[in-house]
């Protein structure tokens, strides 16, 4: 990018037989005076740090930098060297690469083209069309990336985004300031879809460039289980505190128990038999559900189709949840005679509370691609 200072930031530990490798790769590859390097190492025991100091010292330019600490895993290595390269070296546009060959060096050119083109943000993407893992991957990290990874898209929110926990990036200064990236929490590889998730939220411009992701030849993978259950921890933490949405459709499904449960209850009262009331119940629930996304929950969200077509996909969504919700009324109210009534009606609307969001969320009121032109709505103009 023209007249833009580009910083490499590279989180490494251990990384002693490959990181002068790659310095010399990335040097002789984007020469440009105004293109740093910056090594973020966590004090790593073989020497790693040492080797980027005696390789800084030696490149002419002086464009390359070693930024250390103690160990406190990716995620704070990766936002501790990006704070590093916007406050101290003023960078207009960092690019995230790990330190082990599995991110061509040559790739980044084509991330850098894609910000030069209008994009916030470039993913070096394994999972888009084009994208490919090395086979030498056993089936278990196979399995483990390919499904967290839709784990972390789907849960997450991250609609659009097909490799969601990828680590090769290049992002402008501009949106990472904007995503406020400093707040983010992990320590360990969660970090990555945290940050896309900030970019998201923060109205960026992501890209997809598709690459082949190369197994490391030399040295050790620093994927612990610690790190996969704090990956996976995050991801709902995200969908719970940060996804405005959920929290809305959480607030509008607790209205909605207040209305089934209340209802239900002067029902009752009213004499009428338990299985009659209950699905009753669960319908006016389901409606006032219905008004409050439409109208509140979703307002703000470009959906596919129009009203007519979101309507019957909610009532077949709701046949669903009626069925399971009144099935599990039937069923603890027969296996447990003696519990309140009322109670035995809420442990019927759990089940299906999440299961509704979901579909609600990813099929009635389905977003659009905001690239793409949408149909006006009937009596629109």
């Amino acid at each position: 990018m023209s007249n833009a200072r580009v910083c490499f930031v590279i989180p490494t530990y251990n990384e002693a037989l490959n990181i002068k490798s790659l310095l010399q790769r990335l040097t002789e590859l984007y020469p440009d005076p105004d293109t740093a390097f910056l090594v973020v190492d966590d004090e790593s025991p073989d020497g790693t740090g040492n080797l980027a100091r005696k390789f800084a010292a030696a490149e002419e330019g002086r464009r390359v930098y070693l930024l250390e600490a103690p160990r406190d895993g990716l995620g704070k290595a990766c936002a501790r060297g990006i704070a590093y390269a916007l406050d101290v070296l003023g960078a207009d546009v960092v690019v995230q690469m790990d330190a082990d060959f599995s991110h061509d060096p040559a790739d980044a050119a084509k991330l850098l083209e894609h910000l030069a083109d209008g994009a916030d943000v470039a993913i070096g993407s394994r999972y888009v069309p084009g994208g490919a893992i090395d086979n030498r991957w056993n089936p278990w990290r196979r399995l483990l990336s390919r499904w967290g990874n839709r784990f972390a898209r789907f849960v997450a929110g991250l609609n659009g985004v097909r490799d969601c926990t990828a680590g090769f990036k290049a992002v402008k200064a501009t949106a990472l300031r904007a995503a406020q990236i400093e707040h983010i929490w992990t320590r360990g590889h969660a970090f990555q879809v945290a940050q896309l998730h900030r970019l998201l939220h923060a109205g960026a411009l992501i890209r997809e460039e598709p690459i082949y992701f190369r197994d490391r030849e030399r040295g050790r993978t620093k994927l612990g289980m610690a790190s996969v259950v704090e990956f996976f921890y995050a991801i709902w933490w995200l969908r719970m505190v940060n996804n405005q949405i959920f929290i809305k459709y959480m607030l509008t499904g607790l209205s909605g128990a207040l209305i089934n449960l209340g209802a239900f209850h002067l029902m009752l009262e009213q004499g009428l038999h338990k299985f009659i009331a209950s699905p009753i119940a669960i319908e006016l629930s389901i409606i006032t559900n219905f008004l409050i996304n439409n109208y509140w929950t979703f307002a703000d969200r470009v959906v596919i189709g129009n009203k007519r077509i979101r309507g019957l996909k909610f009532n077949f969504i709701s046949l669903l949840t009626l069925a399971l919700s009144f099935s599990t009324f039937i069923v603890l109210s027969s296996l447990f005679p003696q519990v309140s009534l009322v109670l035995l009606q809420a442990c019927g609307i759990i089940p299906v509370a999440l299961l509704n969001y979901f579909l609600n969320s990813y099929w009635t009121f389905s977003e659009a691609n905001p690239t793409q032109p949408q149909p006006l709505e009937e009596g629109s103009s």
